[in-house]
């Protein structure tokens, strides 16, 4: 294994303890009878990431990645082992408000710093791979932390998920401080609030920022209303959970095939970005065939599972070439800023997404709703396809 490789490692778990994390106590706090309570536990993490992402991307610019890298996994394994040590003096719930928030704050720091590390340990010419592997890990720990937080969770409470939490958190901390070199910041010139707000309302910005954006908005109405449309289609929970697992699954196979797909030449950003936003329009066209029937049937479930697997191909073509496009258009001393501000842009397609399909399907249908997020998509794609036609560096 060459040393560059060895070092990815640590980053890649990284961006699997923020997604686990994420997903593995978000799909296990249904024990709460109020769903304002459900809402804002949900919330919360994301909140913080929104807040906090694009100021934690501006610092590792500042100090370095690696700070702020190994300062955000300390404190997400810190945040996890008080709520342990707080739930067992306590069962009040302000315990689990504060360790959710304490986590969100922490992944704020250390997923724009990995993400900034991956682009900086690596060649542009393979950074379409490094990042396809990056998002296969995180897809992985979307995957797995809704099915392995739930056992967790059966066997020991949200106290063992949490233990869990901080032993990997600990862990992987351990790992990066070993194995993740040194990178000093780079010198760069001064930036004004002008130059900044310049630099993020360019296309070479804003067009990329948008895929994944979108790319994220539909992930998380797939995994959120796909079991909805599944239980119309009279399929039991199983098969529902298997379907969000197969959009998993799709994402994490095509990532790192996109990524490496891009680096040898077979694919450009503009088209693959153009594709990826096709397929997930067409993932959502399909996931309206349950309600466009009068009846459950076969073409219930096709379209439940042919939904799922479009959304996750379509997916796991954009994340790669996304920040794939970011990194080779951004000075490497404002790497951290950009990685933090597009994964602001992720988070507001994470929470944009369901509250536009729920919104719409309140006052009509989910079938609408589905309609409705494909429309913005493929507004969106249009967008990206135009803007993409622009590939100069941005200017630090």
């Amino acid at each position: 294994m060459s040393s560059t490789n060895r070092q990815m490692w640590p980053l890649y778990a990284a961006g699997f303890t923020t997604a686990f994390g994420a997903h593995g106590i978000a799909a296990n706090l249904g024990g709460f009878s109020s769903l304002l309570v459900l809402g804002g536990l949900l919330a919360l993490y994301d909140g913080a990431e929104v807040l906090l992402k694009p100021l934690f991307g501006s610092l590792a610019d500042r100090i370095g990645a690696r700070p702020v890298l190994l300062g955000g996994l300390i404190a997400f394994a810190l945040a996890s082992a008080a709520y342990v040590a707080a739930s067992a003096l306590s069962d009040s719930l302000a315990w689990l408000w504060a360790a959710r928030l304490g986590q969100g704050a922490a992944a704020s720091a250390f997923s724009p710093s990995a993400s900034a590390l991956v682009a900086r340990l690596n060649p542009a010419a393979r950074h379409g791979r490094a990042f396809g592997s990056y998002g296969f890990w995180k897809s992985i720990g979307y995957t797995l932390g809704p099915l392995l937080g739930g056992v967790l969770v059966w066997a020991g409470g949200l106290s063992l998920l949490f233990v869990v939490l901080a032993v990997l958190g600990a862990a992987v901390t351990l790992w990066a401080f070993l194995v993740v070199p040194v990178m000093a910041p780079l010198p760069k010139a001064r930036q004004t609030v002008l130059d900044l707000a310049r630099r993020l309302t360019d296309p070479v910005f804003l067009a990329p920022t948008a895929a994944l954006a979108a790319a994220t908005a539909a992930l998380s109405v797939g995994v959120g209303f796909l079991p909805v449309a599944g239980r119309t289609a009279g399929l039991g929970t199983i098969a529902t959970g298997a379907a969000v697992s197969l959009l998993a699954l799709a994402a994490a196979v095509v990532q790192p095939r996109a990524g490496r797909a891009l680096d040898e030449g077979r694919l450009t950003t503009r088209a693959g970005l153009s594709a990826g936003m096709t397929v997930t329009v067409a993932g959502l066209l399909a996931a309206m065939l349950p309600g466009a029937s009068e009846a459950p049937g076969a073409s219930w479930v096709a379209g439940v599972l042919l939904g799922a697997v479009l959304i996750g191909v379509g997916t796991g073509l954009i994340t790669p070439l996304g920040f794939a496009a970011l990194a080779a258009n951004t000075p490497q001393e404002r790497l951290g800023q950009t990685m933090g501000s597009a994964e602001l842009g992720r988070e507001l397609g994470d929470a944009g997404g369901p509250l536009l399909v729920a919104g719409v399907a309140t006052l009509t249908t989910l079938v609408y709703g589905f309609a409705a997020l494909a429309v913005v998509i493929a507004a969106l794609g249009w967008f990206v396809a135009v803007a993409s036609r622009r590939s100069r560096p941005v200017s630090g």
